[in-house]
């Protein structure tokens, strides 16, 4: 499971390397100056021109007719169940999936909607898994509506959909007469690592969506994208969420400048994950999951160290890490974190985890 983060405790020393997530980047100099610039207007009747173009864009590299911005990628998963849901039926997705697992029960809450957790290794699940899940359409029996994959997988490992996979998936959902989500929150990361375009990942799905609040470096906003009747009738969820904004060109100009200039440098994280996989391979005790992307998670069992001691002990050393479990760790690579920072926590990780083993 997911741990929340610790409370701020004064006492800490500065944060030098923040591992924590990819949620922690701060926005760049020119990040800012394409805030300050940004034409705006009121997004809620469509006069914002800096979310239309953002929307647009969007809409092309998802491959899909219509998009919207939305502050945050769970209020993408969210609209996007809401649209697709009604009260009573079911969604089928991962055991770990984000809209299972991290999003307060959002689907059983807002939308009365109950996630069938499904098994498989790293967060994806293969046909014959989905198709086991399938139950004859009876009166009986609770309404199936959706199928989700989450894209990288995050309590996967950061691992990536096959495309095979993803069209194989979204094929069984819609001949079953199921719709198909994908929650995009690290798409871009995929898109890097595999060489495969949104689009294409995206092509089977009715709904999907980006966030750039993630490695791309952006303070705020996620873009959900479908057909124009899905965007259509996912605007009344947007307003009833309060979604709907004013003056939001502001953070779509930062969303823009991340499409422009922070997609490509997400293959320097995924080296640095690798460099940090390497090197936290190293420590006794320490057992690595080899990264796919950004997404490095760890066993801190062999140490005899609970990974949230090991976090705690680390932190007051300047480095900031996640825990996931009893004994797993995670380590998040960004745009603000490069190579001296990667090797610094290494260091400081090490030199926790020797302590350790001496005592």
């Amino acid at each position: 499971m997911a741990y929340a983060p610790p409370p701020p405790d004064p006492s800490l020393p500065p944060l030098r390397v923040n591992l924590y997530s990819d949620t922690q980047t701060k926005p760049t100099a020119g990040m800012r100056a394409a805030i300050a610039a940004a034409e705006v207007g009121d997004e809620q009747s469509g006069a914002d021109p800096t979310v239309n173009l953002l929307c647009e864009r969007m809409a092309r590299l998802l491959g899909k007719e219509a998009a919207m911005f939305l502050p945050s990628g769970t209020m993408c998963n969210e609209v996007a169940i809401l649209t697709h849901c009604r009260p009573g039926d079911e969604i089928l997705a991962h055991k770990t999936a984000h809209i299972a697992m991290a999003e307060g029960g959002a689907p059983w809450a807002l939308a009365g909607a109950r996630v069938v957790p499904l098994e498989g290794p790293h967060g994806i699940f293969d046909t014959a898994t989905l198709a086991a899940a399938f139950r004859p359409r009876t009166r009986y029996a609770p309404p199936q509506a959706l199928v989700a994959v989450e894209q990288t997988s995050n309590l996967g490992g950061g691992a990536v959909w096959p495309l095979a996979s993803l069209t194989e998936i979204a094929a069984a959902a819609h001949e079953a007469g199921l719709a198909a989500h994908m929650d995009g929150a690290r798409l871009m990361n995929a898109v890097v690592a595999s060489g495969v375009p949104a689009h294409e990942m995206a092509a089977g799905y009715d709904s999907v969506w980006l966030d750039f609040t993630k490695g791309l470096g952006a303070p705020v906003g996620a873009v959900l994208a479908g057909s124009a009747s899905f965007i259509d009738a996912a605007w009344r969820w947007k307003q009833r969420l309060g979604g709907s904004l004013r003056q939001a060109g502001i953070c779509a100009a930062a969303c823009l400048y991340a499409l422009d200039h922070n997609i490509d440098r997400l293959a320097e994280d995924h080296e640095n994950a690798r460099l940090l996989a390497r090197g936290l391979a190293q420590i006794p005790g320490i057992t690595v999951e080899l990264p796919e992307t950004n997404l490095v998670f760890f066993d801190t069992s062999g140490t005899g160290m609970p990974a949230d001691r090991l976090a705690a002990q680390a932190r007051r050393q300047g480095v900031h890490i996640s825990v996931m479990g009893k004994f797993r760790g995670r380590a998040c690579l960004h745009l603000d974190v490069d190579r001296a920072g990667v090797e610094e926590a290494v260091a400081v990780l090490r030199m926790a985890a020797a302590a350790k083993m001496a005592a």
